[in-house]
């Protein structure tokens, strides 16, 4: 599944064809993706200019004039291209390649803007994605975002809170850290990257970095560290080139070319003087891949 990253280049690469355009229609090739579409969704947001989009967490958020909300997920598989005059873009960057075979364009919405007619088409072979419709003032309460944790992008995000939300838990510092009650959008790639940078075993109690008095150990400090560096360098490294994650022999480049640990089972760990090997666990079904010699 795409993770926070790589669904900010998606927005970060919609933005200027979507922003301030007209959605002339949204024509849905399908009743249904993961969730059937809700009732007269091309008809509620035709005619609609496209105010803003935005994130949240692991969503893509296509606000409309009149206070209405396309909210959009890319599930498994999914993928927007952007089809504008000749040229054809799909932003984001993927650690798995998109699909672009047409028959899996499931959702296309046409657009009038300053520079003319464009096409923003959703493609998902596994159909994993869905879209749905809300109120934007009623945001907060959907049951999509009710109870999401911190964005690991702001400055709420912090060793206190993470204390407060850690504090006697047994459960595995990993699994704790994929829990989007407590950290909304972090996923599988970069818990495994933050946490051999902070130098923590998966497997380790996440009660263990919160002292008696309630207060963060400074493991769980690097950790926060850790995990908004990893989250913000990889926002670069896909914002920064957008329309370059086909390489010259035709593979897809992103963050994955600076991954220390993940998918790299076997490897020499990275760290200087290490001299580990990285090896590869499983946590409630999610390949989890650390150095057993330095994170501790």
């Amino acid at each position: 599944m795409p993770e926070l990253p790589e669904v900010e280049t998606v927005r970060r690469g919609l933005a200027p064809t979507m922003e301030g355009a007209l959605l002339v229609r949204a024509e849905l090739r399908r009743p249904d993706l993961r969730f059937p579409f809700p009732d007269n969704f091309s008809a509620s947001v035709a005619g609609r200019r496209i105010v803003s989009l935005s994130r949240r967490a692991k969503y893509l958020m296509i606000d409309l004039e009149g206070g209405d909300v396309i909210i959009a997920h890319l599930g498994m598989s999914g993928s927007f291209r952007v089809e504008a005059g000749t040229d054809a873009d799909t932003p984001g960057r993927f650690h798995h390649p998109r699909g672009k075979d047409e028959k899996h364009d499931h959702v296309i919405f046409h657009l009038s803007g300053q520079s003319g007619p464009a096409r923003v088409i959703y493609n998902d072979p596994r159909r994993f994605g869905f879209m749905d419709l809300a109120r934007r003032d009623g945001i907060a309460d959907h049951v999509f975002f009710r109870d999401l944790g911190q964005e690991p992008t702001g400055n709420a995000l912090d060793a206190a809170y993470l204390a407060q939300r850690f504090a006697g838990k047994a459960q595995p510092l990993k699994a704790t850290l994929l829990d989007q009650k407590i950290i909304a959008g972090l996923g599988n790639i970069y818990v495994c990257e933050a946490l051999w940078r902070s130098g923590l075993s998966p497997s380790r109690p996440a009660g263990s970095l919160v002292d008696k008095r309630g207060r963060a150990r400074q493991g769980l400090v690097t950790l926060t560290e850790a995990i908004r560096e990893v989250i913000a360098e990889a926002i670069a490294a896909g914002g920064s080139s957008l329309k370059d994650h086909i390489q010259t022999d035709g593979s897809l480049g992103y963050f994955q070319h600076s991954f220390s640990v993940y998918d790299r089972e076997c490897e020499a760990c990275r760290k200087p003087d290490c001299g580990g090997t990285v090896a590869r666990i499983v946590h409630a079904g999610r390949s989890t891949f650390y150095c057993p010699r330095c994170q501790k």
